[in-house]
Formats: C-alpha cells, structure tokens, sequence
C-alpha cells in the first residue's frame, strides 16, 4: 500500500468504494473465465478477442493505479509503486503475456484492498477503545430532567447517570458516596468508589443507584477527549523503524528499476542466445516481486496494534517512537508518594507511657477529628469507633498541632515543637525516629505517641522485584524525608534511593544517569514531576487521568496508578518491536529469494504476484496478532 495510504484518498473520493469494489470483482471473474478456457479447456481465443477481453479486465483492475503513475510522472515522479506496477503489467501487455499481465494488476489490488482494510480497523478499534461518551445525557433543568446532547450541558449543570449508565461528562459527585467501573479508562474492571465533592470521569459507568454530578467541564474539554486525541495523534507520530523504512523505500524503487534494467541489458553481452523477450519478462518479474508494499504496510499496521493493545490495558503511548524508545530503557526512576506507595497514610505504632493503648488513640481519635490534615485522618481511621470521648475548645497552634479539652483535661496532640511549647518532657530518642510521628500529653504529662507513614502499594515489592528480574536498574526519588525514603526502598527492594529532593534535584539526579550512558524512563505523577519527566528518555505520567500536566509533558500515560503498568508498558513495546522486525525479515527474505530466482529465469509473473500479495498478507496478519495479547 506504502503511499496509497495517502495517495488513495484521491482515487475513493473520485470513484466510490462500492464501485471500485464491483471493478475489481469484474475483472477477477474475467481473469478467472480467460485462464479455465486456455488452461482447463485447451481453448486459445483469437488475438484480438483475447486482447479485448483481457484489455477491459485490466483497466477495471487498474485504472486508479494507472491514473496515480499518470499523475505522479507528470510531476517528475517515476520512482513509486503506481509507475513499478504500471510498467511491469504493460510490460507483460507488450510481449503478449495478457493473463499474466492482468493477474498482477488484480492481484495487487486485492492485496491493496486487505491492507486498506486492515489499517483501516485497525485505526478503527483504536479510537473504539476510547471513544465510548455516550450520545445522550440527563440534565437537571429548572427541577425536570430533560434527555440532551452531552455537548449542549453547560459546567455548573448537574447531571443523572443511572445504574449501569455511562458518564458522559468530567464533574464532582453530589452524592455522599458511589461506585464506578472505571475499566475503559484504566483497564482495571475493579469498582472504584467515589466520595461527595471527588472527581468522576467521562467513561466511566456508574455501578449502582442514581448519581447526580456537577459538570466540571464540557464534553469537548473534558479527560476523555483529551485522550482520546492524544491516541490519534499518537497513530500519527511515526517509529524511527517506520521513518527509517519510508527513507528505504525513497531509495529501494529507484534502485530496483536500475537492476531491472541491467537484467535486461547487461545479458546482450554476456549470453550467446540472448532473446530480447525472455529478458524482458525476467526484469518484469523483477519489478513485481520489488514492490516494498509488505514492508511500508505491515509496519505502521504494527504500530497501530502496539498503541491499541496498549490503549485496552490503560496505558497511552504518545507515538509509535515512545514504543520504540521505551524497548531501549534499562533504568527506571520512579517518584515514592502516589507511585510506589499510596499517597494515603496509616498508623504504623501505637505506644502509650503507661501501657494504655487504647485510652491514648481514643484521646489522639477526639482531638485529631477536629482536623482535616492527613495525618489526623489517619489516626481517625485507625481508631475502635465505639469510644465516645468528644473535643470541645479546640486550638489549633500553626505548626505545631492541636490543643483541647477532653473528659475535663487538657489535651495536646502534635509535633515535638508543640510539648516543648508547653515546657512538656518527653524521651528524646522519639526525635530521631524515622516516620511521621504525633506526641500527646494529657494534662501537662507526656501520654505517649503515634507513629504514621504513607503505605507502600501492595504490589510494589513485586513489581521492583520483576523489574530486577528483567535487568532494569531502579532508583527511587522523593522530597520526603530521607530517613523515611530509605526505609521505604529497603522494604520494596530498590536499588538506589533519595529524599529530600527539590524538583530541581530530582532533574540533575536522572541528568547524572543520562550522562553514564543509562537510558531513563522516568515515573511520576506529572504535576510536581514534569521537568524530570520531560527530562528523561521516556516520561511516564502515573494516574494522568487527574492531571491536563501530566498529558501534556509524559510520553506514556498511565491512566491508574499501578506500578506493574510500567512493566506492562515496557512488554507491549517489546512485543511491537518484535513483531515488526519479523515482518521486515520475512518481506526481504522472500523478496530476495524471489528476486533472484526471476533473475535466475526460474520464477514466472505468477509466482512473483503470489508471492508479493502472500508476503503482504502473512505481514498483515502477523500485525494484528498484536491486538490479540495479553500482558
């Protein structure tokens, strides 16, 4: 197909599918009548009948490629597919080889055709996979429902999404709480619940009673489309192996003529019986068997099913480049908080001067209610729910912590700066301690305190572990305390971890690596992290669905926030790879085998035009496959 993706597009506009369809058709059952008659029957037709009936096959077959050779040559362009094909079938014309003739302009088409149709789909269920916002949408209006276009709803509108129901628009959820399948936008199938006032997403499907959400921003605007433009555009942005074999091919054509021609011409001099025919029919084989259609079509088909496999388990690759370079990365840098652990904090120790635990967390659960910091939400959490000890005169000391009355007693809960606010002692090896930790006193005594960390992501030990496995060096860097930053790396198995970073740090950090020759893909959430991710060989945005940043500065976005996508993104650019390199490997090999036995005078236009189509096709289906794994 190679240009005739572009090119093509002139000749459907002038002469519509169905009827270039019903021309080709034609032209096979003339072909196929002609050949039973002089092969099957014995039957030779006249010359001038036999030239009538294969001259009209032909030129139903292949008018449109005759009209792009015309075009092309007018503008001092003979090197290409249409001129090739042109040149060869009426080559055969000339020495009186009609059905032979005939059949490689019909063949052709035919491979032309499967190749149309399999980029085509293939496109197709690219955008499939994520263009699924739904026509119609329930909008609250002056207290009525009223079934609108999603495009109409204006932000501030409020909208219903029944169970079962996809969402149609980005907003925030009214109700105190509901459950959403988010699998069209992260791959994962398991219910995500969402709380009142947190974000809900345009494809996501709406698990149980009736939602109302307050649309945040219109349809064209909204995370979906976002992405969804993005995919397209990625089909678009070419691999270094597709750039590469369009500059190939730019060479290959003009190259091929050249060696036809020698075939023909450089045999006058060498062989005693040349006959002028039988060299002529062998550089015409020649020219059939070179047409580079396998390689130019497979390879963007590749592509194609590279992003779209991608795209189906959540992971958005900006390009056929980033699955290319990402195949290439043997270090991978990730941020701590939202990528290898949760960005949720639990209490980790509970430790009470006189032994009582529980009385301790059910002052800490009193006090700490009143605040909305995570640290608080934490212990709330953590805490038995069936004490019912209430704060009253609460104080919050900026920076320090909280101050109330509890049960008649004064009740301090914070850092060590708040107790020695308060003149309160307390052992000072609790200053040297690694996580998070809150002091409480209780009137004017140290009581005790709790210690609080974020909580690594149940697979990340694993996932580091696989990584390793796979030969990737991996390194951790966060501007969390340092202490904590190398306990958390001890725990996941990480090779080599820093705290305490600024951005800035983090940028000259992956800058070193580059500057040792590693390849970096960089993983973080795209916000604070995006001149390290723009940085890096291969930025990757975790959780980008939160984030316009993260779409814009990542090469590959991660629509959830599971480390093991990062594995998955680095397999599906091995699996693309692979693939399209067994296809570039087939196409030569058995064009140079053919080659060479046209040459040779072994192989006839028959074989050449079966073995181009056939290349072309097993290319194709080897392409798809791509669609069809599992990672």
């Amino acid at each position: 197909m190679c240009e005739h993706q572009h090119e093509h597009g002139h000749t459907e506009k002038e002469i519509p599918w169905w009827i270039a369809q019903r021309n080709l058709l034609t032209a096979l059952l003339i072909l196929l009548i002609l050949l039973l008659l002089k092969y099957a029957f014995k039957l030779t037709l006249p010359l001038g009948a036999s030239l009538l009936l294969n001259g009209a096959a032909y030129l139903l077959a292949g008018f449109p490629v005759l009209r792009m050779a015309y075009r092309k040559a007018r503008r001092g362009d003979f090197f290409n597919e249409f001129f090739l094909m042109s040149t060869a079938t009426l080559g055969a014309f000339a020495i009186r080889e009609f059905e032979e003739g005939v059949a490689v302009m019909v063949f052709y088409q035919i491979g032309e055709w499967f190749q149309d149709t399999a980029v085509d789909n293939a496109k197709k269920s690219i955008k499939s996979l994520l263009d699924i916002r739904p026509d119609r949408v329930t909008v609250l209006r002056e207290g009525q429902q009223q079934e609108v276009d999603p495009r109409t709803v204006a932000i501030g509108e409020t909208i219903l999404v029944k169970a079962g129901e996809k969402v149609a628009l980005d907003g925030h959820l009214l109700n105190e709480r509901a459950a959403f399948n988010t699998a069209a936008l992260t791959g994962e199938s398991k219910p995500d619940t969402k709380y009142m006032d947190e974000a809900v997403l345009a494809g996501m499907i709406n698990l149980e009673t009736v939602a109302e959400i307050k649309v945040s921003s219109s349809f064209q605007d909204s995370k979906l489309s976002k992405i969804l433009e993005m995919v397209q555009d990625a089909t678009a942005r070419k691999s270094r192996t597709q750039l590469f074999i369009s500059r190939f091919a730019k060479v290959y054509v003009p190259v091929i003529f050249a060696l036809a021609l020698l075939v023909l011409i450089i045999p006058f001099f060498v062989v005693s019986d040349y006959s002028f025919r039988d060299w002529f029919y062998r550089s015409l084989v020649f020219l059939v068997i070179s047409c580079p259609c396998a390689l130019v079509v497979s390879i963007p088909l590749g592509y194609f099913g590279g992003i779209g496999l991608a795209s189906r388990n959540g992971i958005l690759f900006k390009g056929g480049n980033f699955l290319d370079a990402i195949t290439a990365v043997d270090t991978v840098v990730m941020d701590k908080t939202g990528t290898l652990t949760e960005g949720v904090f639990e209490v980790r120790e509970v430790h009470a001067a006189d032994g009582q635990q529980q009385r301790l967390l059910d002052y800490a659960k009193a006090i700490e209610a009143n605040s909305t910091h995570p640290i608080a939400k934490a212990i709330v959490r953590y805490s038995d729910d069936s004490s019912d000890l209430i704060a009253s005169e609460v104080e919050e000391i900026a920076g320090h912590g909280l101050k109330a009355k509890i049960n008649g007693q004064t009740v301090l809960a914070g850092n060590s700066k708040l107790l020695d606010r308060y003149q309160i002692t307390y052992p000072q090896e609790i200053s040297r301690m690694v996580y998070s930790i809150v002091l409480l006193a209780i009137d004017q005594q140290y009581a005790g305190y709790i210690t609080v960390a974020d909580r690594n992501k149940p697979e990340a030990k694993e996932v580091i572990s696989a990584m390793r496995a796979q030969g990737l060096y991996t390194v951790m860097l966060s501007g969390d305390k340092a202490a904590v930053v190398a306990e958390t790396a001890g725990e996941l198995g990480v090779d080599k971890a820093y705290g305490d970073l600024l951005p800035e740090d983090k940028v000259r950090h992956v800058q070193q690596l580059i500057d040792q020759g590693k390849n970096v893909a960089f993983a973080g959430d795209g916000v604070n992290d995006a001149p390290v991710v723009a940085l890096a060989q291969v930025g990757i945005a975790m959780g980008g669905l939160g984030a316009d940043a993260t779409i814009e500065t990542a090469d590959v976005v991660i629509q959830n926030d599971e480390p093991h996508k990062i594995l998955a993104a680095i397999k599906i650019g091995k699996i693309t790879r692979s693939i399209v390199w067994q296809n570039v490997i087939l196409a030569m090999g058995v064009k140079i085998i053919v080659l060479l036995l046209g040459a040779g005078g072994v192989a006839t236009l028959w074989e050449a035009v079966i073995a181009d189509v056939g290349v072309a096709l097993l290319a194709i289906l080897n392409a798809i496959r791509i669609q069809h794994k599992h990672v």
